[in-house]
């Protein structure tokens, strides 16, 4: 890796991009060392006497001590020392897995501090074979790069290489990774790669290049994928992709919000890092790249990444469930029918239509040439609850014939399912969006949240602070709430996904829908010349169609021909 601290066996390289600094001190366990300055705005130095665990910050011009950008490991939080980490002191014991075929992932996103009472990679490590047995095939993990304070969701982190040291050691989140491979199960890691968090962020005073001002973001400046110095920018973006792969055994990444990635180069920096990821690890296993991207932009699905979360049919569904028809919501209120055939049969409900919610903006790209698997379908996640004013699940919201319904529209469909943690069990547990910021920032970001909230007139001052620790408890798993009807119910679903579809699914091509007399029908070609068939009516009217019989529900029928 050619950022930050390497140990070899000539003692402990480090190196530091800081183009605005002509002189750069390593603080090193206290002691100070000139490092040399080299093109490009590199300052570099090779220490023998430094071993592994060694504390270290680099001095600038003005005086300011600040964390290696690419440290693996930051024990005291953001604002603290880095900690010279050796990559290969974890004895492996994967050495047989070569990953699974996308078609077979069934996905499980959780947030590793609310998934257990400790909040850590060792705790979770410890109801890996529950999921397992569930039927899931993947983890999800939000993000874990080291964020500011000792809670948040993630998305506010800055050391992008760091896990963050609420959850344990980087070897403890191997173990983990470790552990899920001995159960069959990949492990993704969400990654946020389109802003750095607003506390703790030292880029600007080292590498102001780090930001191209001529995009903006609702975060700022945006990352300079595209202007003077990007080269560097990318590839430490792309070495980041490469490190968590390579070096913690991750099976894939899920980019956050790439709509934010601003990105006019000849080849975008999604398409990049997907081509590191198949020309490096994915020559030797299954490597994959899950999209988020709220433009709906078809065009990376195939030749970059794997597949993208499809929030349209998740808008459709919660709106058939819950009858809601707020804010985005109203794009899919009215013909929700027809909506929910599109998003089934062919991915992307808006494909280049105007947008009522975007004031009559077009959104989206065609979509109906993908198959299936290039889409992840979901009825909650933490975005979808999250960003509740309460954190509402779906079953505190719908009847439970709906939410039963909606789990066998996303657990039966041909587009890979994805399950948010706790959803197997019936949660009641809010999911609510908290934070640990600084006195000033915490002010300003409890009172942006009310202020979100203030014109419905049922939520004033009642809004949860995101910065008290209260609202980070309240957000945890609580065991004892589990359903075991629900479980076995999904544990069904799963089962039957595995027996009749997955087989079928790796040639399975987009669909078609139509509508008669009230009832949705879907249908999609699989492998072998079977079709697969789902029928759907929202008043309960649903009648088994012809084939073999593979689910029924009060609204919902799923049907196999095979060929």
């Amino acid at each position: 890796m050619p950022f930050g601290a390497e140990p070899g066996a000539g003692g402990v390289r480090f190196r530091l991009w800081a183009p605005a600094q002509k002189r750069v001190v390593l603080d090193l366990e206290g002691i100070h060392h000139e490092m040399n300055s080299l093109a490009e705005g590199w300052h570099e130095l090779r220490l023998t006497a430094a071993r592994p665990g060694a504390r270290y910050r680099f001095l600038l011009e003005n005086g300011l001590a600040v964390p290696d950008p690419a440290s693996r490991s930051n024990p005291d939080d953001v604002h603290g020392a880095s900690e010279v980490i050796d990559p290969l002191t974890h004895d492996w014991r994967d050495a047989g897995w070569r990953g699974r075929p996308w078609h077979e992932a069934v996905i499980y996103e959780l947030h590793l501090g609310a998934f257990t009472p400790e909040g850590t990679f060792a705790a979770a490590r410890t109801l890996l074979s529950e999921l397992a047995a569930l039927g899931i095939t993947a983890l999800e993990l939000m993000p874990v790069a080291d964020f500011p304070g000792k809670r948040n969701w993630g998305y506010d982190g800055v050391l992008p290489f760091a896990p963050d040291a609420s959850y344990g050691t980087p070897d403890e989140l191997k173990a983990l990774i470790d552990s899920a491979h001995a159960l069959g199960l990949m492990v993704l890691l969400d990654a946020v790669y389109n802003h750095f968090g607003p506390e703790g962020n030292y880029l600007h005073a080292t590498c102001p290049e780090f930001f191209n001002p001529a995009h903006h973001t609702p975060w700022g400046a945006a990352i300079n994928f595209d202007g003077v110095d990007c080269r560097t920018v990318r590839d430490f973006f792309v070495h980041n992709a490469l490190y968590w792969i390579e070096e913690f055994h991750f099976d894939g990444l899920r980019l956050d919000a790439v709509h934010a990635m601003r990105d006019d180069s000849a080849e975008h920096i999604v398409c990049e890092i997907g081509r590191a990821l198949r020309a490096g690890p994915g020559r030797e296993r299954e490597v994959h790249l899950v999209l988020e991207n709220d433009a709906n932009q078809a065009r990376y699905l195939g030749p970059c990444a794997s597949a993208q979360w499809n929030d349209d049919l998740h808008h459709v569904l919660h709106v058939l469930a819950t009858g809601e028809a707020d804010g985005y919501y109203a794009d899919y209120a009215g013909r929700a029918l027809e909506r929910l055939g599109r998003a089934l049969a062919e991915g992307f409900v808006y494909q280049g239509e105007s947008s009522s919610f975007r004031d009559g903006a077009p959104r989206g790209e065609p979509s109906a040439h993908l198959p299936p698997t290039a889409f992840v379908s979901f009825d909650q996640t933490h975005d979808q609850v999250g960003n509740r004013a309460f954190g509402e699940r779906l079953d505190a919201l719908a009847e439970p014939a709906a939410v039963e319904a909606v789990l066998g529209c996303v657990l039966l469909a041909p587009q890979v399912p994805m399950l948010f943690m706790g959803e197997e069990f019936a949660a009641r547990t809010p999911f609510q969006y908290f934070c640990d910021f600084g006195p000033e920032l915490a002010a300003a970001v409890t009172r942006g949240r009310r202020a979100e909230f203030e014109r419905f007139a049922s939520f004033a001052q009642e809004i949860p602070d995101p910065n008290d620790a209260a609202t980070f408890m309240a957000s945890k798993l609580q065991r004892q709430e589990r359903d075991p009807a629900r479980i076995a119910f999904v544990r069904e679903l799963i089962s039957l996904r595995q027996r009749y579809l997955v087989p079928r699914l790796a040639g399975a091509r987009s669909g078609t829908y139509s509508i008669e007399k009230g009832t949705l029908n879907v249908v999609w070609p699989l492998a072998g010349g079977a079709r697969w068939k789902m029928n759907f009516r929202p008043d309960g009217g649903a009648h088994m169609p012809a084939g073999e019989a593979v689910y029924r529900a009060r609204a919902l029928c799923v049907a196999l021909e095979a060929a």
